[in-house]
């Protein structure tokens, strides 16, 4: 494709709002911008001075600009927000966070509400209660209020299986309304006071408390009134750590700071008053941004994608140029009036002055980080005699239970640390129970054929966690496959099998070494290596619980679930079934002698 006659395309370009879309050669798309007026816009990128590193060599890589008019800024947010979310430009901002976030749901269409924690659509009746920023933030706030006002939180299964009250109420933690021990009454104004701590009426309710600690008191209920006192003491401890109150409102705040090319977005999440948690995003932008233009451009991304519920308000530390229009796009998403602020008093400022000091103290530590990662890599580069520091680093590991349910596990590193979206397990099948060496070879002959065939990026260096066999197994497959670009590298426990002293095995020389403890190439290798084994493990716990929960005598042709009733009830349990002959599985109702030996067959086969 010709060079981008830059001068000629800005003389037809139209002044009306829009969105550009800009490509590289091979059509990939690069960027995609809206404008108020795109003339204006796009004139910007082509002046001849004033322009960033970066933003100079997304220039240099433009072979053609497609514009779309469209009839309101408005529209041209939103056609720009669908057109980065399906296809993802290298030079967008690109915000991976595909988790629902966590509300609390109380059951209030039931005789004896349960809390419990909600994450998903809301189709059940009843009311929700937050987002908050992570499923901890509701385990605490569910942790509390079992201590302070003792509502239900047990599965219903649970609760209408009762005859007796539960561990829960005998430590104090619940009232015990599934045998009675609550009445309707006492149990409704329990909820109707956790309700109350939910919506952020702290206030309210500490006052409700303290009279009726005086009630109980003054009537010589001193058990009744010794735990009102300690009811109070509980949610005043909550406000303390809060700080903040005697505001109303649900709202979010955001805080953006950059420095040193990376960027820190701090939310905190404020409903009815009380801070639920905060959450801190490192936006990977290939463009040098201010904070009000990365705030631009997270704040449809974070909101828009629907996992998020939209605040009738919205604080942030630097006003974007078109928070007027992200206000009104928001508005007509979530069918009520938002509004993006910055200019705020009192709880709001002191909020904003959270965010701020937040962002500013984790964006301080992301890039300490940082730092210390690239120190590592590079004394890993002069370990291992390599040329350029290592871009991307992969690790093998196995784990099994005397041989059941193998898994392997494929974790990648690049030089940020570990990219968990390129995790892979694999479950290896065929395989003798046991066998390392062949799980090995066949993990990786898996991993590889794809990475051959296009379907990931090659690593620079390959860390088998094993000894000589499985680096031998390793060496073995790319040979097979040809390649000859990466460094294979075992990491094997040594002689005292401890943390520090492990022997590094050079898959080309066979070559071994043992690097010194306070070595930082040893560190980011031991961390390699336990996230292998954390992985391996992980998978091969799920898949080795999935069989268990899975009978023998399922995938039996032509026995559906009544006949394995009828199976397990004649011979009491699956171990038995197993060890019957033909004759006797005979004897069982519904089963023909051709049946019989189908069963036999298969069960036998299974075992052999």
């Amino acid at each position: 494709m010709a060079t981008f006659d830059a001068k000629a395309f800005l003389q037809t370009l139209t002044t009306r709002p829009g969105v550009y879309q800009m490509y590289a050669e091979d059509e990939e798309l690069l960027y995609v911008g809206k404008a108020k007026n795109l003339k204006n816009r796009v004139s910007s990128y082509f002046r001849a001075s004033g322009l960033t590193a970066k933003t100079m060599a997304l220039v240099h890589r433009i072979r053609d600009i497609q514009v779309t008019v469209t009839s309101t800024e408005v529209d041209a947010l939103l056609l720009e927000h669908n057109l980065i979310k399906e296809h993802r430009p290298p030079y967008n901002i690109d915000l991976k966070d595909d988790k629902s976030y966590p509300y609390i749901y109380l059951s209030t269409q039931d005789r004896w509400p349960r809390l419990a924690l909600h994450r998903g659509p809301k189709r059940r009746k009843g009311e929700y209660f937050g987002p908050y920023p992570s499923a901890g933030a509701v385990r605490s706030t569910l942790h509390l209020l079992q201590k302070v006002l003792k509502v239900r939180q047990c599965e219903d299964s649970y609760f209408s299986n009762r005859s007796r009250p539960c561990l829960q109420y005998q430590i104090g933690r619940c009232s015990g309304p599934c045998v009675g021990l609550v009445s309707d009454q006492e149990y409704g104004e329990q909820v109707e006071k956790t309700e109350l701590f939910l919506r952020g009426k702290s206030q309210t309710l500490m006052a409700r408390l303290a009279d009726e600690m005086e009630q109980a008191s003054s009537a010589l209920r001193f058990e009744e009134a010794a735990e009102r006192r300690d009811q109070l003491s509980h949610l005043q401890k909550v406000q303390s750590v809060q700080g903040i109150e005697g505001t109303r409102g649900d709202l979010d705040v955001f805080a953006a700071t950059s420095a040193q090319g990376s960027t820190c977005v701090q939310v905190l999440f404020i409903r009815e008053a009380r801070v639920l948690g905060s959450r801190s995003y490192y936006p990977p932008f290939k463009l040098d941004e201010s904070p009000s233009a990365v705030l631009e451009a997270f704040l449809p991304q974070f909101y828009l994608s629907g996992r998020n519920t939209v605040p009738p308000e919205i604080i942030v530390n630097e006003l974007p140029e078109g928070a007027a229009v992200l206000g009104e796009a928001l508005s007509l998403h979530s069918k009520r009036r938002v509004v993006v602020r910055q200019r705020v008093r009192e709880a709001r400022a002191r909020w904003l002055q959270m965010a701020q000091q937040t962002a500013d103290t984790n964006l301080h530590a992301h890039l300490s980080g940082k730092q210390t990662m690239a120190g590592r890599l590079e004394s890993l580069r002069r370990e291992l005699e390599l040329d350029t520091l290592p871009a991307r680093m992969e690790c093998f590991d196995i784990s099994h239970s005397s041989g059941e349910a193998t898994v392997a596990s494929c974790v990648v590193f690049d030089n940020t640390g570990p990219r968990k979206a390129d995790y892979r397990q694999f479950n290896i099948k065929g395989t003798k129970g046991g066998d390392d060496y062949a799980a090995m070879q066949q993990a990786l002959e898996r991993r590889y054929k794809r990475l051959i065939a296009g379907e990931g990026q090659m690593p620079d260096i390959l860390f088998i966690d094993g000894g000589k066999g499985q680096v031998a197994q390793a060496m073995e497959v790319m040979a097979m496959y040809d390649i000859s670009s990466v460094r294979v590298v075992g990491i094997a426990k040594g002689t005292t099998r401890k943390a520090g002293f492990e022997t590094l095995i050079d898959g080309e020389t066979g070559r071994e070494s043992v690097l010194r403890g306070d070595n930082p190439a040893l560190h980011l290798i031991q961390q390699i290596r336990d996230e292998a084994h954390r992985f391996a493990i992980t998978g091969h716990r799920a898949r080795r619980g999935k069989a268990r929960k899975t009978s023998t005598l399922e995938g039996i042709p032509g026995v559906g679930s009544k006949r394995r009733r009828d199976l397990l009830r004649h011979f009491g349990s699956a171990g038995a079934v197993s060890g019957a002959n033909v004759e006797e599985l005979r004897k069982v109702e519904g089963i023909s002698s051709t049946l019989a030996q189908t069963i036999y067959d298969y069960l036998h086969t299974i075992q052999d």
